[in-house]
Parts: structure tokens; sequence; C-alpha cells
């Protein structure tokens, strides 16, 4: 059984790092035009928080034998804080610059905050409970933010605004990291990805009905609303 959760754990990984890496093309935009436009840095911000506490969770102070959530989570940080450093240079305005430092600030406030709490209230017994629910909380903002384009979707009927294989790749972490947490139940990983693939399908079953009967029109152009998708599941 361990070997099995090993398994889908290392394809989950696979899976929620090419999801990390999703947003490339608009920081090569950002990169190739020196210039930030509309793009903006908030569900990276977001992402960042996330990552962060599913690597707490991944500690064994907090629990044991999670060292798949915390590798992709590291990994995770590591290239969101990469996109950011890519914004906060090409940001022109300074007020866009210290809105990210700013924030960042505040994060990172809190997570020290959280982690005191962790720490030195709560027993290894209860730790974990207080972590996960704080990391399924974040975890299900990022799995539900494609709901704006959920919106749009119906509301041209037309799926031009929904990328299809980020879509697909969202569907299969959601379904991987279920698998994982049911191997060897981890009611926190199995609440926040259960959620996610539930989100993948109705997301999926929406392109399916606006593709074949909508509009049946992809428009092939750039656009800020596709293009800047983070999904940092990552519970992974």
């Amino acid at each position: 059984m361990g070997l099995a959760r090993n398994i889908v754990g290392i394809i989950g990984n696979v899976i929620s790092f090419g999801l990390f890496l999703s947003p490339v093309p608009t920081f090569y935009r950002i990169h190739k035009k020196k210039a930030v436009e509309e793009f903006q840095p908030y569900p990276y911000l977001c992402t960042v928080l996330n990552c962060v506490f599913w690597m707490f969770y991944g500690l064994p102070i907090v629990k044991k034998d999670n060292i798949l959530v915390l590798t992709i989570n590291t990994i995770g940080l590591t290239i969101e804080l990469i996109y950011l450093t890519i914004y906060w240079i090409y940001a022109n305005d300074k007020k866009k610059r210290a809105r990210v430092g700013y924030i960042l600030l505040g994060e990172l406030c809190f997570t020290a905050l959280v982690v005191v709490i962790g720490m030195l209230v709560f027993n290894f017994k209860h730790r974990s409970l207080f972590v996960g629910v704080i990391c399924d909380v974040f975890n299900i903002i990022m799995y539900a933010s494609p709901l704006a384009i959920w919106k749009k979707v119906i509301t041209t009927k037309s799926v031009e605004y929904m990328p299809f294989w980020l879509s697909v790749a969202s569907l299969a972490n959601g379904i991987c990291w279920t698998i994982f947490a049911l191997i060897q139940l981890d009611i926190f990983i199995l609440v926040s990805n259960g959620l996610g693939l539930i989100f993948g399908v109705v997301q999926l079953g929406l392109y399916g009905y606006y593709y074949y009967l909508g509009k049946n029109k992809i428009k092939e152009v750039e656009k800020p609303s596709e293009v800047q998708l983070s999904y940092p599941n990552q519970s992974a």
C-alpha cells in the first residue's frame, strides 16, 4: 500500500509541476514586452501562501510520511516567487511593486503567526488538524478560482476563454491527489482535492457542452483571462 501511495504521489507531483509551469506563457509575454500590462499578481500571491501552508503540513513535525506533499510545494513556491520577481521587475508603476511587496510581507507575518500557534498551542496529535484546516481553506479557494471563467463561458455560450488542456491537467491533478489521500487516509488532502476533482469534472462538462452545442468556435488569440490562470493546487 505504501508503494502504491508513493507511485500515485509521484504522478501527482509531475502533474502539479506542469500546473505550476502553466503561467509561463504569461511571463514570457511580460518579458518580451517589458511590461506587465493588465496582468494581475494576485493568483501568484495566493499560490505562494497556499504552497507555504502545504509545505508546513508536509513537515514531519506536523504530519509524518508526507514528503511528496513537501517536495512539490517547495518546488511550487520557488516557481511562484520567480514569477513574482519577473512581475516586480517589469511593473513600471511603483504602486504595483509596492503592493506586491506589502502583500508578501503580510503573508510572511500571517505564516509566522500560524507556525507559532501551531507549534506552541497544539500538540503533535492536534497540530495536523489545525494546519490541515487552514491548508484546505486555501486549496479550495485555488480550485474554485476558475468560477469566474465558468460564468463567462455560460454567458457567452463559448469556450474561447476556457483553456482545455489546463482544465484536463487540473482534473487529472485532483484525481491523483484524491487517490493518494484515499490509499492512506488523509482527510485534509482528500477534502480539498476531492472538491477539486468535482470542479474539474464540471469544468470539462461545461467545455464539452458549449464546444459542441454552443458557438463551437475558439478564437486563436492570446487572452489575459486565459493565460494568466494559475492552479496551484497543490496539496498537493
